[in-house]
């Protein structure tokens, strides 16, 4: 338990009909009594749970701050396992902001970004795997997105890391009996049961760490970059991803000149789509500028979407353009089939492609857009088929400390295998537990836990 009280607005700036002030920690009732009276009788915070109604006051000249509801909730019973006063003001950022700093100039210290999660964590309230998947709750940007952060901060993921980290303690229990009992020649019994049982336990994790890469899709996203010649229909197709007229269409070459950025839900993964400037020489200076940031996204980006025109055939232009994607994943769109057939040579064609996809679509009509969509979730999954009820890792933090346990497990059956000193073997067994731990949290250093929290916002 932390012994200073913090407050701060938990709940965004701006216009709208609720706005909250949370305090947290030992003096989170007085301070909030010094500001609040309640519309009847006395209110010294002692019925937990409850929400009472009053105004805010300010002590110094007496006039009422704001009308508010006010909920107590005593510890432990809380989110951060301290007494918990929340104060529901109108949502203006006027009110929240003057009844903060009646909170603050009554004893209560601004709380840093993600503290309230943070002393969750460290009163026992939530692992550090499930203080993590709050901010994935908050910014989900998918449906699938959002049950994998839920999954995780029900427990589920920390459930399963329980179990390995049992299991990996149950071989080094038999490893260092090797240690502790040397004359009793329990090497050689135990030596293939502490292979069949790491190599188990190995193909476990390295399944998690394969299933992982899905996990990040959906939590982070992609980002696609629509590339092109100018008047392509590169801005015609973001328009019909996002099913809304985003970008300005016209007849004329060059009408986008800067980056237009959106996400969209292409099948449950967030597709952070880039339309850019069509790539060409000029010697208009806003247009080079547009064609050096089209250069720069196709630099950042995951996924490039290369358009072409049906209706004016390939040009050396077009093989520039795709020799400057270099190997990243790149799908080929060959638009306007609408119009008229095209005159594209298939040979050209494949040659340009270079066994890339190639798609043939209308961004006006549609046409061919679902198997677009198809063929991205494909390319950015890598072909796996993800089950609804698989516990998938969706942290590259986390996928790194099972990455690294995997690799100390593999050197402990390495060491097994070639009859290494039993000592030096239950070294690797431990990194392998340790480094399962800092998913959970159990052997993260304070260092690391300052770094996880200050992503976080103020008020969470």
């Amino acid at each position: 338990m932390c012994e200073d009280t913090i407050a701060a607005i938990s709940t965004p700036l701006g216009e709208g009909g609720i706005g909250i002030i949370k305090i947290s920690g030992p003096e989170a009732v007085s301070i909030a009594g010094k500001v609040f009276k309640p519309k009847r009788g006395g209110w010294d915070g002692e019925k937990s749970h409850t929400l009472v109604y009053g105004h805010i006051y300010d002590s110094h000249t007496g006039q009422a701050v704001d009308e508010v509801l006010v909920s107590c909730m005593k510890a432990p019973y809380t989110y951060t396992r301290e007494d918990v006063v929340e104060i529901n003001c109108h949502g203006g950022i006027v009110p929240l902001r003057k009844v903060l700093e009646l909170v603050l100039a009554e004893g209560a210290r601004m709380a840093e970004p993600g503290e309230f999660s943070k002393r969750a964590f460290l009163n026992g309230r939530l692992d550090l795997a499930q203080a993590e998947s709050i901010i994935d709750v908050i910014r989900s940007k998918t449906e699938d997105g959002l049950k994998i952060a839920v999954s995780q901060l029900k427990g589920d993921l920390s459930l399963k890391i329980d179990e390995l980290k049992k299991r990996l303690l149950g071989i080094l229990a038999q490893v260092e009996a090797n240690i502790d009992f040397p004359d009793e020649n329990l090497e050689e019994a135990t030596g293939s049961n502490i292979i069949i049982s790491s190599e188990e336990l190995l193909k476990e994790i390295k399944k998690m760490v394969i299933e992982s890469e899905a996990g990040i899709v959906y939590r982070e996203g992609i980002r696609a970059a629509i590339i092109g010649k100018p008047n392509v229909g590169k801005s015609s197709l973001l328009n019909a991803v996002l099913k809304q007229k985003r970008a300005i269409v016209t007849d004329i070459p060059g009408t986008t000149r800067d980056v237009i950025e959106e996400i969209v839900n292409i099948r449950g993964i967030p597709l952070r789509i880039i339309d850019t400037a069509g790539l060409h020489k000029t010697d208009d200076l806003v247009e080079k500028i547009g064609v050096e940031r089209t250069k720069e996204m196709i630099e950042q980006a995951d996924l490039v979407l290369l358009v072409l025109d049906a209706a004016i055939g390939l040009s050396d232009q077009d093989f520039e353009i795709i020799d400057s994607i270099g190997e990243k994943k790149s799908l080929v769109l060959v638009n306007k089939v609408d119009v008229k057939k095209s005159i594209i040579n298939q040979g050209d064609l494949d040659r340009l492609a270079g066994g890339r996809p190639v798609l043939w679509i209308s961004a006006e009509q549609g046409t061919g857009l679902d198997k677009m969509e198809e063929v991205i979730v494909e390319m950015v999954l890598g072909g796996q088929i993800v089950r609804s009820d698989t516990l998938l890792v969706a942290n590259i933090r986390h996928k790194q400390a099972l990455e690294k346990a995997a690799c100390y497990l593999e050197e402990a059956v390495s060491g097994v295998k070639s009859m290494f000193p039993v000592d030096i073997v239950a070294i690797d067994l431990r990194a392998a537990w340790e480094a399962l731990g800092e998913i959970t949290g159990s052997t993260v250093t304070e260092d690391l836990i300052d770094r996880i929290f200050k992503d976080f916002c103020i008020g969470k």
